[in-house]
């Protein structure tokens, strides 16, 4: 899986690293067991800064997207489950994406056609 940063982005580049681990997760382009490179490695090949690769594993590691192992290093997990903390989470960012939307004078299926285009996207569909 090849990672790019925007330096250009608002969002941090922590954000936009975690970011691309769990859409290639999604995406099926990495999979469970699967090791990244170590936090060194990464930092040097994108030029950035080893605390900002850590930031973003511990992230991952804390939603649990990757585990990382004195031993074996940064690796993916099996998938997280889907309720819980988790469903409370995204319902929160989906409220908050839908009140956007009125904002804008999105109308309600047209949200909702952009949140089914947007999950197939991210399967690896399109």
């Amino acid at each position: 899986m090849v990672i790019e940063i925007n330096t250009l982005k608002t969002s941090p580049i922590y954000e936009q690293l975690r970011d691309q681990v769990v859409l290639g997760i999604a995406g099926k382009k990495l999979a469970s067991g699967e090791a990244l490179p170590s936090v060194r490695r990464l930092a040097a090949d994108l030029g950035i800064n080893l605390h900002t690769v850590n930031k973003a594993y511990a992230m991952l590691s804390e939603e649990g997207y990757i585990a990382m192992d004195r031993h074996k290093g940064a690796y993916v997990t099996q998938a997280p489950a889907g309720g819980g903390p988790y469903a409370a989470a995204l319902a929160g960012k989906l409220t908050l994406a839908a009140a956007e939307a009125v904002c804008h004078n999105m109308i309600e299926n047209d949200f909702i056609s952009l949140c089914k285009e947007c999950y197939k996207s991210a399967v690896g569909g399109s």
